[in-house]
């Protein structure tokens, strides 16, 4: 059971988690979405969605499998996924390359 005095009982801060190692964060990073103008400041880490993206495909798991405590919420990481894909066109995603 996780101590709810950390992080105010809420979901872990992926700040620490190293993946995708820093090589393969700098091949992911430009793909990644663009914040929004305006509005507030974005609360996802975008590392640890696009570490979480990577983790799917390499696993071939289902989205509702993502394992909540180790990950950013699935239904952000599904929309990453799809700003992305968008943005990609028909270019396909393949984390062995990475």
């Amino acid at each position: 059971m996780p101590n709810s005095d950390v992080n105010g009982g809420h979901r872990p801060i992926y700040e620490s988690r190293r993946y995708p190692r820093d090589a393969a964060w700098a091949k992911l990073e430009p793909l990644g979405p663009e914040a929004s103008p305006g509005g507030r400041p974005r609360k996802t880490d975008m590392r640890a969605a696009m570490g979480s993206i990577l983790y799917l495909l390499r696993t071939a798991y289902r989205w509702r499998r993502l394992p909540r405590d180790s990950f950013p919420p699935r239904s952000t990481v599904y929309n990453i996924f799809r700003k992305v894909q968008g943005a990609q066109g028909s270019a396909r995603w393949r984390p062995k390359a990475i």
